[in-house]
């Protein structure tokens, strides 16, 4: 992992391959190593003749990890992956972004549009605007004293899930806590580029695919057969969906 410096932030980052850029953004509590690395996709972008850039995060992996609750949002965390791009001299990318890292993807996308080649939104399907719930409970139970200390099933997966990836659990906390921005249907539906929404047949984190494809110009739907939030990362029918998808845009 290479670092730059994002603005006074240190972000840590992955850039292997050559061809043209594709620029992944993990999800929550996760990282590049776990997210991209160990689920294959870098070697499989790579081996498809991609360059492929991944980075961790603020507050997650090894990227610097921040404490206060206004560092954070998928506003801010955007112009970390802006201002990445703009430090490998990358002057546009196709974008992948995975649950937390597809609502980066898309206010990526929206606020540069002109830096992005193709979206692809995966793990968060019409909850992209929808919503996916209140970060109360699962920033208590990442800050309680243990995961047997926390009563709430759905947010003690949060922290078991935390701890298995090493996560700064007070970090992670403060990014849960801060302010979420809405993504409206009318903003989506001003994206003018090719979109590929994909999303397990069972993610009832991310909603339906096609529900916030439908809300897209020309974007196109992928829903991954029998697959939840987390197992449908490494899925063989997501990476042979995306790679099409990225053979096909223009």
């Amino acid at each position: 992992m290479q670092r730059f410096d994002s603005d006074g932030i240190e972000i840590a980052y992955l850039d292997e391959g050559e061809g043209d850029p594709v620029l992944l953004i993990h999800g929550f509590a996760t990282n590049v190593a776990m997210n991209w690395v160990a689920s294959g996709w870098v070697r499989t972008l790579r081996d498809a003749g991609y360059r492929v850039i991944a980075y961790d995060n603020r507050g997650h992996g090894e990227s610097e990890k921040l404490y206060d609750i206004e560092a954070y949002g998928a506003p801010l965390m955007a112009g970390d992956a802006l201002r990445l791009l703009d430090h490998l001299e990358i002057g546009r990318a196709d974008v992948m972004g995975y649950s937390m890292g597809a609502r980066i993807a898309a206010f990526l996308t929206l606020e540069a549009p002109e830096r992005v080649r193709s979206a692809v939104f995966a793990g968060l399907g019409i909850n992209m605007v929808r919503g996916v719930g209140a970060p109360g409970p699962i920033a208590r139970a990442l800050e309680a004293p243990s995961a047997g200390d926390v009563a709430n099933e759905t947010a003690r997966s949060f922290r078991l899930f935390a701890e298995s990836t090493g996560g700064d659990l007070k970090a992670l906390a403060a990014c849960m806590r801060s302010a979420r921005e809405k993504i409206t249907a009318e903003a989506m539906a001003t994206l003018r580029l090719p979109v590929l929404v994909a999303v397990g047949e069972n993610d009832v984190i991310g909603g339906p695919a096609a529900e916030l494809a439908a809300l897209i110009a020309g974007a196109e739907a992928l829903e991954i057969p029998g697959r939840d939030h987390l197992r449908a990362i490494p899925d063989r029918v997501y990476k042979k969906g995306v790679l099409a998808f990225l053979a096909r845009r223009p």
